[in-house]
């Protein structure tokens, strides 16, 4: 079975330890799903340096293109903050499917339910 892709998103801290752990949590949680997570805090920060510009930049280019690929964007946590909201506001422009990570494990539950 092919998982379609979902782009996670967050109120990330900027604490690359805690949000890389809570990063993989919600990998985890939307794998589990059925889908193939776009999760690019959990990379990026190995790879980049935020503090350097260009490289801030390119992060952030590199993670739009990801979400352009993406067929759902699964907001995760309890805060939106303005990168959830243009993250919210890309998907919307490009007609991706926005939806919670509660959500997504809620209709999961209730497909478990109905063949149980």
């Amino acid at each position: 079975m092919k998982r379609p892709l979902a782009y996670i998103t967050a109120a990330w801290s900027g604490e690359h330890e805690k949000d890389g752990q809570r990063a993989a949590g919600y990998f985890r949680a939307v794998y589990e799903a059925g889908f193939s997570p776009l999760c690019p805090v959990l990379y990026l920060p190995l790879i980049l340096n935020d503090a350097i510009p260009e490289e801030h930049k390119s992060g952030i280019d590199m993670g739009r293109d990801l979400l352009r690929r993406a067929h759902v964007l699964v907001v995760c946590g309890d805060a939106i903050d303005e990168a959830v909201k243009n993250d919210i506001a890309v998907a919307a422009r490009l007609n991706i499917t926005a939806t919670t990570l509660a959500g997504i494990l809620d209709v999961k539950r209730q497909g478990q339910e109905h063949d149980a």
